[in-house]
């Protein structure tokens, strides 16, 4: 990083301590008359003289009475503008961009500022060259680009390949470079624009491990889409007669339904059965292509280290004579940054997001670009085995997928349903990042740089594709037995797996689909006290896979985990937020990371009533005002809050609380908001405003207010609740109850421990650990 040199102002100029002796000397003195005789002092001559000083009283003056007014006249609406500005804070700001002012980037820096090729193989390059990629020198006809990182050996060097330093990448002037991180391969975005400013129309996207079968590239892809040289063929396309269906998994097409690529939401693991039938469509406009790589295909950690025992390496072998397979508008499968082919149409989904984990930064960018494709009516294809990967027989951690498990289901069903108006493609690009920033999928730093990405395309000459319209927009044609075209994939052994594959798995699966299907549209908020850094994910590893979202607060904020800042004692003020964010959702169920959710045994739980813990005795206790200060400052407030309910809450609340005289005190670990609710809920959190009422007196006059006790659904009146954890070694877990309390998991290996016990509910955890 280049550092500007500071200039020293005219005021720090005339500072005596920076003045040389001979300066010194030369100072001029004090005024020689500073204290001869005073002046006159009368009041004309004071007025004029001390005028700027009566001015600045008055002004404060006047600033002092108009707060105290302001706060007078109520602190919510006059200060409005104050909480007006504190919201800015998160704001995510949209770019703006004068499509037209941007000017061209030549290549002047580098020894290749004249070298124009078409087919370009781009890799990033941590180490010396690999056998692969000496491998991929040797391929005719295509131009190999290494792109460096801070991991890189500064004499890298391959006769045949372009090797891009982090100092010549310094110099390309790619307004993108500011976003990158120096130690990460998402740095081939640096490589795409290189590429694309020397001429490419055609960049394969590997790594520096898989070796291109029979090394020809032409020989698995479709290389030329137009010209003598393009295969004018019909192409095997999966049906859309489902339009719930947006993700499948192409593994099974290929031969391996056990196996599942990186990036496929969990919980369709279990869809292992084949194609009923396919459609099929025109050749073409496949301008990205995804192959299928043998060895070591691009699976996730889980599969990783749950599909085999021991240290042996994988090799996976898939169809090689399978046909290929498109996917139509609203289906997509995961991509990665290892085995695919983009044409020049595809170009802009090249762009590697930068603010999520490195092994979900591809299969982000791929769930994006497939969307944005359907724009200019293009499609994914996915081939047969076109790469070897070797497997080296070591992996990377859950926390590299963290955005990965949680987020991919959820992002296909928003990619799908999500709409733009806009005239341009890169107008709808730069509108579709901002709204998966909205949604949190990543931040406003991919914003920004799709922002930056978009111009520096622009900037090296490349042309936006055209749009179409959208096929998924308009109502489709039935699919009719003629249209309709078989193809039963191989069923090839599975010897890697270290599992067995009995009858038992498929029961298994069917409890998953069964729990996801009656709780996949009801929002679990969790409050982790424990260290966030190393529990958050495993927490929606455990939980994403069941419910809609999972929703993490802690007292600490944590960007990179989605992890928002909450105060347990007050911590239902935040849920308003949340349930206006999910308006769509069945319901909303809280949990303290100190509460174990047995979610099979909720299943028969009444998803229009309340839940709460008033059927257990030590979390539920009604008390008087009389127990302690702390007890009687919260009953005054329970009072106050009382008399300002509407008659109706105020009705079941003094109806449900004539039985004593003080309140009830309810540890609220735990606790169900239904939709039918959640108006009220809101309301009655909005009458405690400022007062101080804490968690566990507020939830239970809520839920009061709400209804009578006798209609809370009592699913929770089995659970296992202890003040305190059994001592030694004796465990107080039960997979038949609905809920275990307490329970501290404050370390992945506890989380495993966890793991393990809930196994005997759940036997699919054991995939996890």
């Amino acid at each position: 990083m280049l550092v500007q040199d500071r200039i020293p102002t005219k005021g720090s100029a005339q500072n005596p301590q920076n003045l040389t002796k001979s300066q010194v000397r030369n100072l001029p003195s004090l005024h020689p008359s500073r204290f001869s005789e005073s002046k006159s002092l009368d009041f004309s001559t004071w007025v004029s003289e001390n005028l700027y000083k009566i001015f600045a009283i008055l002004v404060l003056l006047a600033t002092v009475a108009a707060l105290f007014f302001l706060r007078n006249v109520g602190y919510n609406a006059a200060l409005i503008c104050f909480e007006t500005e504190a919201t800015k804070v998160d704001t995510i700001h949209f770019p703006k961009i004068d499509w037209n002012s941007i000017k061209p980037n030549f290549d002047k820096v580098t020894p290749y500022s004249n070298f124009r090729a078409e087919k370009w193989i781009i890799v990033s390059v941590s180490d010396y060259p690999s056998d692969s990629i000496k491998g991929f020198v040797r391929i005719k006809g295509w131009q190999v680009l290494a792109v460096g990182n801070a991991r890189t050996p500064n004499d890298w060097s391959l006769k045949g390949a372009i090797f891009l330093s982090l100092d010549m990448q310094s110099k390309l002037g790619f307004r993108v470079l500011e976003h990158l991180p120096y130690d990460s391969y998402v740095r081939k975005s640096v490589g795409y624009l290189f590429a694309i400013q020397h001429g490419a129309t055609r960049i394969f996207d590997a790594d520096n491990r898989g070796e291109v079968i029979d090394g020809d590239l032409g020989k698995h892809f479709d290389v030329e889409l137009v010209g003598e040289q393009a295969r004018q063929e019909i192409i095997l396309q999966y049906t859309h007669e489902d339009p719930n269906r947006t993700v499948v998994n192409p593994y099974v097409h290929f031969g391996q339904r056990s196996v599942w690529p990186r990036g496929l939401p969990l919980e369709n693991v279990g869809e292992i059965g084949h194609e009923e039938y396919y459609t099929e469509v025109f050749g073409g406009k496949q301008f990205i292509q995804q192959g299928i790589s043998n060895g070591l295909p691009d699976v996730d950690s889980v599969f990783y280290f749950t599909r085999k025992s021991g240290l042996e390496a994988y090799d996976i072998r898939f169809d090689e004579k399978a046909p290929k397979v498109a996917l139509p508008q609203g289906m997509m499968v995961p991509l990665n940054s290892f085995n695919t082919l983009y044409h020049t149409s595809a170009f802009w989904g090249l762009m590697l997001p930068v603010s999520v984990s490195t092994m979900a930064s591809d299969v982000l960018r791929g769930y994006w670009a497939q969307r944005l494709l359907w724009e200019i009516g293009g499609y994914l294809v996915v081939y047969p085995p076109t790469v070897h990967r070797h497997d080296r027989i070591g992996s990377y951690p859950f926390a590299e997928e963290k955005d990965l498990h949680v987020n991919v289901g959820r992002l296909s069903k928003f990619l799908v349903s999500w709409k733009s108006h806009k005239n341009r493609l890169f107008e709808k690009i730069l509108e579709l990042s901002f709204a998966m920033a909205e949604e949190r999928f990543w931040t406003e730093k991919d914003v920004k740089f799709t922002a930056d990405w978009l111009q520096d395309l622009l900037s090296v000459g490349y042309q936006q594709p055209r749009l179409m319209s959208l096929e998924i927009n308009r109502p489709r044609a039935a699919i009719g037995h003629g249209d309709r075209k078989e193809f039963v994939p191989r069923k090839l052994p599975s010897v890697h797996l270290g599992v067995e594959e009995t009858g038992s798995v498929n029961y298994e699966i069917g409890n998953l689909i069964r729990w996801r299907k009656n709780f996949g549209n009801i929002v679990l908020v969790m409050f982790c006290s424990g260290p966030v850094e190393r529990s958050a994910l495993e927490w929606r590893l455990l939980y994403g896979r069941i419910f809609k979202t999972v929703i993490i607060l802690s007292s600490q904020k944590n960007e990179d985990l989605i992890v928002d800042q909450a105060q347990l004692d007050y911590v239902y003020k935040q849920l308003p937020t949340i349930m206006n964010r999910y308006s769509s959702a069945e319901g909303f169920l809280f949990l303290q990371d100190n509460t174990i959710l047995n979610y099979w045994n909720l299943v028969q739980a009444d998803k229009t009533k309340l839940w709460i813990t008033n059927k257990v005795s030590k979390s539920w206790t009604p008390v008087s005002n009389n127990n302690g200060d702390w007890f009687s400052k919260q009953g005054e407030m329970v009072k106050k809050v009382v008399e300002t309910m509407p008659a109706h809450f105020q009705v079941n609340y003094k109806e449900a609380a004539k039985s004593n005289q003080g309140f009830v005190v309810c540890s609220s670990e735990l606790f169900f908001v239904p939709r039918s609710n959640v108006e009220d809920f809101i309301d009655l959190i909005a009458l405690v405003g400022d007062l101080e009422m804490h968690h566990k007196v507020a939830i239970p006059m809520f839920f009061l207010a709400m209804d009578s006790p006798q209609n809370f659904d009592p699913i929770f009146s089995t659970m296992v609740y202890k003040k305190k954890p059994p001592s030694g070694n004796t465990t107080l877990y039960s997979a038949q109850a609905p809920a275990i309390h307490p329970w501290s998991v404050s370390s992945e290996q506890e989380f495993i421990k966890l793991i393990r016990v809930m196994a005997a509910g759940d036997p699919l955890l054991m995939e996890l650990v």
